[in-house]
């Protein structure tokens, strides 16, 4: 048995079985929702429930609030259905669907850009395309069945000469996966990964100037934009907006200056939140999506994508609408989830 599942207002649909999120079923069948973290931390994936039933799993009152629920939405990653279901989302695509690959990768490098980042970069098989868009992440398989979600930082059009990825891996303290990664990790390790996953790209249909807003190793995803917008001459009018705590938390500070040189149509704005004495920092300091604010009193005509820490993409998500006229539905993000958050869920 399985129930149908329509999407409004594109008219598309999908089946989902008794026992299956309905988010899960439309990456199965290839239809674009929205959705960033798939475990019930984000709200990304929030839509409306028109007609039918469901029952949630265990999620974030940020991510869909008790009277959220009672209004009448849920969050597609973590909703069953119980009946047919009619839902209202906002973004229904094939563009986003690239097929779903599980691949062994191998570590071709590991470079400590900071203290407390290491990029690696994960070797793909040569016989087997793999697709995806610029801001999509990939999860690796874990031995013991856990997975852990990193976003490529390096576009698509890189693979055509030497098919891989990048990661940006920040150290996370008593992190299985990432004290390995800061540990016994070598080169030609072999790990699984499987992808590309999220709602997260640029909308290229769009001529409007964009915002690009990252906290920490939120840079990772923002920087495959930008080699894409660079590949593909998209010259709409960019400002980059990177914080971090330290001046060093900008791990490439010097990638980001150099594309600036090359691209007439991006600016750039750093912005540090606690800098030291020893810093010698000269350039913008506080709350980075605060520094949005400065700038822009209005934002009714801009685009915004932001990636890093929940509470900087929450935070700029409200305040973007409330205080600069940003319409919702042009606020694109990827919000760096931990596994301690995912937690708090369920907790």
């Amino acid at each position: 048995m399985t129930f149908n599942v329509t999407v409004q207002p594109s008219g598309r649909a999908f089946t989902a079985n008794p026992d299956e999120a309905l988010l899960a079923a439309a990456i199965r069948q290839g239809i674009g929702l929205p959705y960033g973290c798939k475990d019930g931390a984000c709200g990304t994936c929030k839509s409306k429930k028109l007609e039918g039933t469901v029952s949630h799993g265990p999620h974030q009152a940020k991510a869909l609030s008790p009277e959220e629920e009672a209004s009448g939405f849920i969050l597609t990653c973590c909703a069953v259905p119980h009946t047919d279901v009619v839902i209202e989302s906002r973004q229904v695509t094939d563009e986003s669907a690239y097929p779903i690959k599980k691949m062994p990768s191998r570590v071709s490098t590991l470079t400590r850009a900071s203290h407390d980042v290491m990029v690696v970069r994960l070797q793909l098989p040569a016989s087997d395309v793999f697709k995806y868009h610029a801001g999509q992440y990939v999860e690796f398989l874990l031995r013991d069945g856990d997975r852990r979600a990193y976003s490529m930082a390096n576009a698509p059009h890189t693979q055509a000469d030497n098919p891989g990825v990048e990661l940006h891996i920040r150290l996370m303290p008593g992190g299985k996966f990432t004290e390995h990664v800061f540990g016994p990790m070598k080169e030609k390790e072999i790990l699984r990964i499987e992808g590309p996953y999220g709602s997260f790209f640029l909308r290229e249909d769009s001529d409007k100037p964009m915002v690009l807003l990252a906290s920490g190793t939120g840079f990772a995803p923002i920087k495959a934009l930008i080699e894409h917008m660079q590949f593909k001459n998209i010259t709409r009018p960019t400002v980059l907006y990177w914080g971090g705590r330290r001046p060093a938390d900008l791990y490439m500070n010097d990638w980001v200056q150099a594309r600036v040189a090359e691209m007439p149509n991006l600016r750039y704005v750093p912005v540090i939140s606690n800098a030291l004495p020893e810093d010698n920092w000269q350039g913008r300091t506080g709350f980075v999506h605060k520094s949005v604010l400065e700038d822009f009193a209005d934002l009714s005509g801009h685009q915004v994508y932001a990636c890093g820490a929940p509470i900087v993409v929450d935070s700029a998500r409200a305040e973007y609408s409330a205080l600069a006229g940003l319409p919702a539905e042009e606020f694109y993000a990827d919000a760096f989830t931990t596994e301690a958050d995912k937690h708090k869920a369920s907790a």
